[in-house]
């Protein structure tokens, strides 16, 4: 008997293989954004939870110190200020971040660079401390080879054409070098800034209100001079343009109580030209044990130009262009469309690029008398 007969084996066709390739594809398309979505969901709440971490240091310390750290301190007993880094804010708040080992290396007779004097402090400002890097940020070379960097900078106040000093974190003095070691004039020869935003002060300071005055945000790293082995020159209309910082003619005059000056000075910064190259961008973020007067580059933040936008220096300022007396370095982020602000009250709030100019100097000012309320940001 023969066998039964078979049907025959039918396979796909091209056609019927391509439609179900582009539909494959297709929900790729559509499904790969929502996975990117939701990887910086999660990027962000970790960012959120490093700032309200440093937050939470804040209120420690001033538990036991009754009062907010400076931003930048040499302890020595000379107060040579003038021939390199005090420690910075971020060197007080090692014992509250769970980073004790560190702060017993720290030496406080010698300055807190690593060269010259400050050699005793290499263990210390070479070491990366997780807390301080954002999730979100793609730079992963150090601006400054050696330095370990941070993505999060303490507030220095908003426009110092305006008041200057009006942050949560401040100096408590600032000095100006009238002698010069070449030239054979004496070391530590200073005049002192009097200023009565200047010096220690506690959260009964914060006269504009904690959960109206921000601490702490979030700054991308600025490049190395040498990224990789290649040389990297950032214009203003790059890409990276917010790692760098741009020489432009804003004002130099500060503690003018002129909003209009600050707001001219911005809309100047916001015009620089195209081809404008960055100076000296890898200071961006390049340390967070590294702190001095006006350097603010290095580890604060202005409440200058609205969150990423562009930062700005004139070179007639005081320690420009690191930062300067009324420098505008400000927020950045590679979060969509805002940054990650730390308030006072140990809050963290998500801050719109889109955030009102004016709203953004006063959550920058402890004690402009500025009332802000919550749903202006």
């Amino acid at each position: 008997m023969s066998n039964p007969r078979r049907g025959s084996l039918r396979g796909f066709t091209l056609i019927e293989l391509l439609v179900v390739i582009a539909i494959i594809a297709v929900l790729i398309a559509l499904l790969l954004p929502a996975v990117q979505a939701a990887r910086e969901a999660a990027r962000r709440a970790q960012c959120t939870n490093n700032l309200k971490q440093l937050g939470l240091s804040i209120h420690n310390y001033h538990q036991q110190q009754n009062c907010l750290p400076p931003s930048n301190m040499f302890l020595g007993p000379t107060m040579d200020l003038g021939w390199g880094w005090n420690a910075s804010w971020c060197v007080f708040m090692l014992p509250n971040l769970e980073q004790q080992p560190l702060y017993n290396a720290y030496n406080f007779q010698v300055n807190a660079d690593a060269s010259g004097a400050g050699v005793a402090n290499t263990t210390v400002v070479y070491s990366a401390i997780p807390t301080l890097a954002c999730p979100s940020e793609s730079q992963k070379v150090r601006p400054n080879p050696l330095y370990a960097p941070t993505n999060y900078v303490a507030n220095h106040g908003g426009p110092g054409t305006i008041r200057m000093w009006s942050g949560a974190i401040v100096e408590f003095l600032t000095c100006s070098v009238q002698g010069d070691k070449a030239n054979g004039w004496p070391v530590g020869t200073y005049w002192w800034s009097a200023d009565s935003n200047l010096g220690f002060f506690g959260l009964e300071a914060v006269t504009d209100g904690t959960s109206n005055t921000a601490l702490f945000s979030e700054k991308l790293l600025g490049y190395s001079i040498q990224n990789a082995g290649v040389l990297v020159t950032l214009y203003a209309n790059g890409t990276d343009a917010r790692r760098g910082i741009y020489l432009t003619g804003i004002s130099t005059a500060y503690n003018g109580q002129s909003g209009s000056a600050a707001q001219a000075s911005v809309q100047t910064c916001k015009a620089t030209p195209a081809n404008t190259q960055n100076s000296n961008g890898w200071f961006m973020g390049f340390s967070w044990a590294l702190g001095g007067p006006w350097y603010t580059a290095a580890n604060e933040y202005h409440h200058y130009n609205t969150p990423n936008g562009l930062s700005c220096d004139s070179a007639s300022d005081t320690g420009s262009p690191y930062g300067g007396a009324t420098g505008m370095i400000t927020a950045t982020s590679n979060h969509p469309a805002g940054v990650n602000v730390c308030f006072l009250d140990g809050s963290v709030k998500f801050v719109k690029d889109s955030v009102a100019m004016q709203t953004w100097w006063a959550l920058g000012s402890r004690n402009q008398g500025e009332v802000v309320s919550a749903d202006q940001y």
